[in-house]
């Protein structure tokens, strides 16, 4: 690929899977008991530090979402997911509880993933129901 300009398809070939697998690796890796979680809920355990790594990694996934061609009202409506997230999630316990619940990385993937196909781009199956 040097010297070669990257199309909009090669950024999401490249792109999509890790965003995916990252948005899995936080929201919804594993179970116990039917309840799935991620890193994101354990990190939501160490306050502050705990959050803002949350918040750091889930401004990269918006922000790759805003490299793949999300239009502003999209980057909004996923920052606005992130915003809900952070905030709440930092509440001690109770937050905890919600990031059990409230799946914005998960979210914001399937919202990034509807607008791709809907502009006509070619995108691996889907890791997330």
């Amino acid at each position: 690929m040097a010297g070669r300009k990257l199309t909009l398809q090669d950024k999401i070939d490249r792109d999509y899977p890790e965003l995916a697998q990252l948005a899995e690796l936080l929201d919804s890796k594993w179970s116990i008991v039917g309840i799935r979680f991620g890193i994101d809920a354990i990190a939501g355990l160490l306050p502050v530090v705990g959050d803002a790594a949350r918040a750091v990694i889930q401004a990269y996934i918006v922000f790759k979402a805003y490299q793949l061609g999300a239009p502003r009202a999209l980057l909004l409506r996923m920052a606005g997911n992130v915003g809900v997230d952070v905030v709440v999630g930092s509440i001690p316990v109770a937050g905890s509880v919600f990031d059990l619940v409230f799946k914005a990385n998960n979210i914001n993937i399937r919202l990034l993933r509807e607008h791709l196909v809907t502009q006509g781009e070619d995108l691996p199956p889907a890791l997330l129901g």
